[in-house]
């Protein structure tokens, strides 16, 4: 049922989402954050920080930064990709991560994953010559996204984003479409099931008028 679906959206909460995965939903109108899912790293009532974790750029590889920053790269990692993270500082880099990996710099966003923005996770996990191992699970992504005072709660109210648990299948998933699909289905929904007119739910045979 459709209203039962409506109960994983974010509409008017007050609650903080530290932790949590923000979904854009079909009616979002900012081009930036089309089909994005972002994990919210921080949030409080003055502001909102987190980082895209599905949209790869096109015209960047792993292997141009490692190049910038003098780092000899291990076989296989140059052409792996890196992500938009965002409009806000889009000249910095910051990984997001598995917990297996800690520096005394991480951000503990959950139990399980982490942001670093130091170059020692770059090279920890790039680097031909470095001896600690990287994180099991990682993605670099450039920039980040950041919301005002009541912002974000506005947005939420206006059902531009919905929100779920933070899971790593829906983080680390390579492809960014599969990867927003699978994170509205675990709230029970599909695109089809929305109104680009109204901004609202109906039901996968609805008529739009």
């Amino acid at each position: 049922m459709v209203d039962r679906a409506m109960k994983g959206l974010g509409m008017a909460t007050q609650d903080f989402l530290n932790g949590k995965l923000l979904i854009a939903m079909p009616n979002m109108t900012d081009p930036r954050f089309t089909k994005s899912i972002v994990l919210l790293c921080s949030h409080d009532e003055d502001h909102a920080m987190g980082v895209v974790v599905n949209k790869p750029l096109r015209s960047v590889e792993l292997g141009e930064l490692l190049d910038q920053l003098a780092i000899d790269p291990r076989p296989g990692v140059a052409g792996e990709p890196v992500y938009y993270g965002g409009p806000v500082r889009t000249e910095r880099g910051l990984v997001v991560h598995s917990l297996d990996y800690c520096l005394p710099t991480t951000m503990r966003i959950t139990t399980d994953l982490g942001l670093t923005g130091s170059q020692v996770i770059l090279s920890d996990i790039a680097s031909l010559s470095s001896s600690r191992a990287g994180p099991a699970q990682s993605r670099l992504v450039v920039g980040h996204a950041g919301w005002g005072p009541a912002q974000l709660e506005s947005e939420l109210a206006a059902n531009a984003w919905a929100h779920c648990d933070a899971a790593s299948d829906l983080i680390f998933l390579r492809d960014g479409d599969d990867a927003w699909r699978a994170a509205m289905e675990t709230l029970g929904v599909t695109e089809a099931m929305f109104s680009s007119a109204w901004s609202e739910t109906r039901r996968d045979d609805g008529h739009l008028n």
